[in-house]
């Protein structure tokens, strides 16, 4: 191939690195209004009253809304496809507060000096009440955080709100998992604790909004789901899906944070109220004091096994910290054991029970990875410690267990149409040269060197529900522009669709001009969730650059006088087959776009799939424990990856190396922290701790290629599943190393060394 399978720069590489004005800061009116939010000081309080008259005497200031002023239409902001799993348990302003940081009152005045100063002339009295911290004690906690009698919800997903249970999931397969357990001769049972992570991405939520010259609202926002948020303001503004128009523009990083329309609703009620541009833009504390973060949760495996290392039976029971509102609650606990299950395929048996509850403290939501994440910590590390039990070398263990190709899984019924993960895990061993370092070795009287791995699968979009749309015309010069929707959040899915349209157009990419996110000219995307990117969007490219190469060959046809299917499209010049008869791609358009019979070719493609192909990881750590002190100071990673056809190794490879750190910094360092009182301490990066490029050590990523038939090219995803692996593969390593299973993320020293002391 010309394109597929090479390692390009991104499209807009230049333009970022040098500094142009591309995002929505930057794209921002000079004359708009500067909105700030009143905040609440409480975790759980209730509004008894808010006196704004002072405040809206001040010079500058355009307006102040409260929870009196504004629509009582509840909503969710969750950026899923309709009808949205989550509960629309949110309104624009409340008279209950249920987290410190949830919004009080939105001010706009003509800079953000003036409306700071305003907002502190605000006054309200609360009325406190208790909240509830510990999401262990949430359900029939005796403060109800959701006491409203209008949530709504799309469809059953086990809420009993006045328990403070947000959504339950029950799934068993196979045989009764109890007794399968109980006849096991070997038996693990094991609590763990995934943390909530923040996403900590570069560029915090921002966004602008205008009137259009025919009073349409435009909001340009820094976000993954353009559409899904037309929809969301639709709704809580209660004006028809037709009045607004997102523009999504380059996007400093998101990492699912921004699959949640966090302020764009903010802008756009300013916006239509006064009929004035305005713009918001998060202070770094506000992007970790209410936005969202991962889920923490608790997850209890048990195992049952044969002394020879058969897994019989995987039961999981979870419970997740949900936050204040429901947002992606059903769907992220779901996928704790979706994309953990279907691993091991040689068991009589597996169970799921889960529940999320609500909790006065910072939502939960999307984060990469996106419930595999805790999932896989957690079953993989209990995989890990039956491997010590039995005295069996984990590799080995995984390699008697796993799925392999053909088989559909017995957990949740996926069919395995591409699989490299056997080989995956035997290239990383060899990499981390796993038989000379395993289990551990000493390197000086206080230093231990050790290793441990993990495996991981996670999906390719959502199966039966979102759907990419596509065009991709002929322009009148004989280039080609393509219209997307997904969004490109700093991955590279503008470059890499690019290059999937030159393939089948036989290009150059420079011959083609990408237009991405625009709810009014690019046709409908879902947005860049669930690895959807290649996978979904991917497909949707090929079937579009197809439908007009098609149509290209039929008026070269007709130009020619040649059989359309003698005729090839070849370095943008169709030839016949047989001999030297040709038109060029610039002439045809030419041809074709004057004179009164002119016509504009323009190929479409649609693609949703009934699949959800897993891409595949196996994930090695080496580590050196410091005894005296239990500090763990990581050496070398090694993550080998099987996401099918690979379209742009570069690229792949970056995103590998970037998950991989995301997931170093879950193991190691990040942590989200409240005080007794639920006011969050980790809200600057002096408090909270993301790895630097000193603390990751040497990162070594590598492939082993499958082929999806039912990906484009044979691909499959790869940006969630690069984050599963290093927090259990680390805690194996630890524990390889003193004999310590930190069972409660982050693996900090005082935890390693507490363990080696008890």
């Amino acid at each position: 191939m010309k394109s597929v399978g090479k390692s390009f720069n991104k499209i807009d590489s230049l333009a970022l690195v040098t500094g142009k004005p591309v995002y929505t800061e930057d794209l921002a009116l000079q004359n708009a209004l500067v909105i700030k939010i009143l905040r609440s000081p409480h975790a759980f309080a209730r509004i008894k009253s808010i006196d704004v008259s002072r405040a809206e005497k001040l010079e500058g200031v355009e307006c102040i809304f409260t929870h009196k002023d504004v629509p009582k239409t509840r909503f969710t902001l969750a950026g899923q496809s309709f009808p949205e799993p989550s509960p629309y348990d949110n309104l624009i302003l409340d008279e209950l507060v249920r987290y410190v940081g949830d919004e009080v009152a939105i001010i706009a005045a003509v800079d953000g000096k003036t409306a700071i100063k305003a907002m502190n002339m605000i006054k309200v009295d609360y009325e406190v009440l208790e909240p509830v911290l510990d999401f262990e004690k949430a359900i029939d906690h005796p403060s109800i955080i959701h006491p409203e009698e209008d949530i709504h919800l799309n469809f059953p997903t086990g809420m009993e709100k006045d328990r403070n249970i947000v959504c339950t999931r029950n799934d068993s397969f196979g045989e009764n998992v109890d007794e399968v357990i109980n006849n096991s001769p070997v038996v693990v049972e094991s609590t763990y604790y995934p943390q909530a992570q923040a996403h900590a991405m570069m560029e915090t939520f921002r966004s602008f909004s205008y009137l259009d010259h025919m009073g349409r609202l435009v909001v340009t926002s820094s976000t993954q789901v353009p559409f899904h948020i037309k929809r969301q303001l639709a709704r809580a503004l209660e004006i028809s899906p037709s009045k607004i128009r997102i523009i999504k523009p380059r996007v400093g990083g998101g990492f699912g944070g921004k699959q949640t329309s966090v302020v764009e609703i903010y802008t756009a009620l300013v916006t239509l109220k006064t009929g004035k541009p305005s713009k918001i833009i998060y202070e770094r504390k506000e992007n970790f004091e209410a936005t969202n973060t991962r889920h923490a949760m608790r997850i209890k495996v048990t195992i049952g096994a044969e002394k020879d290392g058969t897994i019989n039976a995987i039961d999981i029971n979870a419970l997740s910290d949900q936050g204040a509102y429901g947002e992606h609650g059903f769907t992220t606990l779901g996928l704790v054991a979706e994309k953990t299950l279907p691993l091991y395929n040689k068991v009589k048996a597996s169970r799921f029970f889960g529940q999320a509850v609500y909790t006065n403290k910072v939502i939960g939501a999307a984060f990469r990875g996106y419930g595999a994440t805790q999932g896989t910590f957690a079953v993989e590390s209990a995989i890990n410690e039956l491997s010590a039990k039995l005295n069996i070398d984990p590799i080995e263990l995984r390699l008697k267990n796993l799925v392999k190709y053909g088989e559909t899984t017995k957990a949740y019924g996926k069919p395995i149409q591409s699989i490299s993960l056997e080989d995956c895990i035997k290239k990383g061993k060899t990499l981390i040269n796993w038989d000379e370092k395993y289990p551990s070795r000493e390197v000086s009287p206080t230093k231990i060197r050790s290793v441990g791995m993990a495996i991981t699968m996670q999906g390719s979009g959502i199966a039966h529900i979102d759907t990419s749309s596509v065009e991709v015309k002929l322009n009148e010069e004989g280039d080609f522009t393509l219209l997307i929707s997904a969004t490109d959040v700093g991955m590279g899915c503008d470059t890499i669709l690019t290059q999937m349209a030159a393939e089948v157009l036989d290009t150059s990419m420079e011959n083609i001009t990408v237009i991405a996110a625009d709810t009014d000219i690019t046709p409908y995307d879902p947005g860049s969730y669930a690895s959807s990117g290649t996978y979904v969007t991917g497909m949707a490219v090929v079937k579009a650059s197809e439908d007009l190469k098609t149509k290209i060959l039929e008026e070269a046809s007709k130009l020619l006088d040649i059989p359309k299917d003698e005729l090839e499209l070849s370095e943008d010049v169709v030839k016949s087959k047989t001999h030297d008869k040709l038109i060029s791609l610039k002439d045809l358009a030419e041809k074709l776009t004057v004179g009164p019979k002119g016509k504009h070719l323009i190929g479409f493609g649609n693609h949703g799939s009934d699949v959800t192909p897993p891409p595949f990881m196996a994930g090695f750590a080496e580590v050196e424990v410091d005894k005296e002190t239990g500090k763990v100071d990581l050496l070398n990673y090694v993550g080998v990856v099987d996401c099918g056809t690979i379209i742009n190794p570069k690229l792949a490879k970056i995103q590998a190396e970037g998950g991989i750190v995301q997931g170093i910094g879950l193991a190691l360092y990040e942590d989200v922290k409240y005080d007794p009182n639920g006011r969050l301490q980790s809200n600057s990066f002096m408090q909270y701790k993301i790895p630097t490029r000193k603390d990751i050590g040497n990162i070594i990523v590598d492939f082993e290629e499958s082929y999806e038939p039912t990906g484009p090219f044979g691909a499959k995803s790869i940006g969630e599943i690069v984050i599963n692996t290093p927090a259990p593969a680390i805690a194996a390593a630890v524990y390889n190393a003193v004999g310590v299973n930190v069972r409660h993320l982050p693996i900090t020293p005082e935890k390693v060394f507490m363990g080696m002391n008890k």
